[in-house]
């Protein structure tokens, strides 16, 4: 079967783009079904991408295109746990950890957060949660998401081997009544393996007797921790990549601190979005929708990077988790038969915080030269009990920012607001049509992260299977660890000057 990019339907795709693209405000006039057809509602979500330039036509050429790429098989095998990693030869089988009739994998972690909360390891006023990556990645979010109002332990995720990370997380903690949970799928993560001895050390330097006791680890390779001498320990399969494993006991932390209901919602709403992706059809699909608008921005007009904006502070950290689960998994320049891929693959993921990047990097996305799609993300109803002002504010920025995106600023409108100055009128125009999608949820609540983190899997899956790429492997990050280790180890042999300076000049 020829990849995607060796298709008729990429070829057409290909000639749409060379095209000059009709401006979005001509797209709602001239298809007065868009705003309909680009709107979904799953899951409690709300998704709009009708600002975004996709014609009906372009559309169209990407189903053609997702048929031929065999979008529908690869999401069948997806959910079959077939192998569709090639370079690792294995399935990957995180949509199964919420799939109900999994429900006997999930009790173990759902066992042992009760009975951490009911006291069976002692007192536990705190938990440090190490790991790196998306063994870091997803609890935090879930946990600065979802944590405020949890009843169980504080959690403090460290990820970063500088020491500074878990000295904010000692000076947070009392010693007595910490718990440790380790993260690691192999149990040889060197920052992890770290952390993990100098927290350990410092619960036996203020009165711990036994470390190990006050120790969890979560990992695919329990012998190791066993080895360590960890009594307590979850495992997760293989098959279960970083960025996908929050699902598994590597969510744990969730459970301790809201409760184990709220986990269980967590998986709820993440299958009920599953299983939109696995049966809706291709164009009344939410996943699908934002893969085919990702594909088109980033390798056919040549976007190269995506802003995603959260208006909503228990979101602020979607940006990075998105960061690491788009990044890691479509930054491939090979297809997944290893051959070279002649086109721009994943948008650089990059965001932040609204209303606070209003402030900052607004002004490039309104008048500099980049025209790459934004994504902005809020909720519906607020999370807090203050006056209902800071709320209305806060979705009126929201939705102001693609309206003005979008129809930008005229010369002649910026000539009156000049007061007839044409130098200073042409500093206060905007070209507009700037694309821009929003996901707006209902709530905030287990079930809709857990439905929107899925969505996120999904879109990414989906975009991997329209370009041909294995979304599943990620040797670029195995290289950067094989070279510091080597480097950790003092070895600089074979490095260029300049590396071989730094480490003499830092005593490595």
């Amino acid at each position: 079967m020829p990849l995607p990019h060796e298709t008729a339907a990429w070829a057409a795709l290909h000639r749409i783009a060379a095209q000059p693209q009709p401006p979005i405000a001509t797209l709602f006039a001239t298809e007065p079904d868009r705003l309909q057809r680009l709107t979904l509602t799953i899951c409690g979500i709300r998704f709009d991408w009708s600002k975004l330039s996709l014609s009906a036509r372009t559309l169209a050429a990407m189903a053609d295109l997702a048929v031929a790429a065999d979008l529908a098989g690869w999401r069948a095998r997806l959910a079959a746990q077939a192998p569709v990693n090639q370079s690792e030869g294995r399935a990957a089988t995180h949509m199964g950890l919420r799939d109900p009739a999994n429900a006997a994998a999930v009790a173990p972690i759902l066992d042992l957060a009760a009975r951490i909360r009911a006291g069976a390891l002692g007192r536990v006023t705190a938990i440090i949660h190490i790991g790196i990556g998306g063994s870091a990645l997803g609890p935090q979010l879930l946990i600065d998401a979802l944590g405020r109002d949890g009843d169980g332990p504080a959690v403090h995720v460290a990820a970063n081997i500088d020491g500074e990370a878990l000295h904010r997380a000692f000076a947070a903690c009392d010693p007595a009544t910490t718990l440790l949970v380790a993260v690691s799928k192999t149990f040889t993560t060197q920052e992890t393996r770290t952390n993990l001895a100098t927290a350990q050390r410092w619960l036996l330097d203020n009165g711990v007797a036994n470390p190990a006791e006050r120790t969890i680890a979560v990992t695919a390779a329990p012998a190791r921790a066993i080895g360590a001498g960890i009594p307590h320990i979850l495992d997760f399969a293989e098959s279960v990549g970083g960025r996908y494993s929050l699902w598994s006991a590597v969510g744990l932390p969730l459970a301790i601190r809201a409760g184990p209901a709220a986990f269980q919602a967590l998986l709820d709403g993440a299958h009920a979005m599953d299983r939109h992706f696995l049966t809706a059809p291709l164009l009344h699909n939410a996943p699908v929708i934002a893969a085919m608008g990702d594909v088109w921005a980033a390798s056919f007009l040549q976007r190269p990077t995506r802003g995603v904006f959260a208006y909503d502070e228990r979101l602020r950290l979607v940006p990075p988790y998105l960061q690491q689960l788009e990044m890691e998994s479509n930054g491939k320049s090979v297809a997944r038969d290893g051959t070279p891929l002649p086109f721009p693959t994943a948008a650089i993921t990059w965001g932040g915080t609204g209303t606070d990047a209003q402030h900052a990097v607004f002004q490039l996305l309104h008048q500099g030269t980049h025209e790459d799609p934004v994504e902005f993300l809020a909720v519906r109803t607020p999370g807090h009990m203050l006056a209902p002002i800071h709320h209305k504010l806060l979705l009126a920025n929201c939705f102001a920012q693609g309206a003005a995106l979008l129809a930008g600023r005229s010369p002649e409108a910026a000539l009156a607001a000049a007061g007839g100055d044409a130098g200073l009128a042409s500093q206060k125009s905007f070209p507009g049509n700037r694309g821009s999608a929003t996901i707006l949820l209902d709530v905030l609540d287990p079930f809709t992260l857990g439905a929107l983190l899925a969505f996120h899997e999904a879109r990414t899956f989906a975009g991997a299977m329209l370009m041909g790429i294995n979304p599943f492997d990620q040797w670029g990050v195995e290289l950067g660890k094989e070279v510091a280790n080597k480097l950790s180890a003092g070895d600089s042999s074979g490095f260029d000057p300049s590396t071989m300076a730094l480490m003499q000049v830092a005593g490595l």
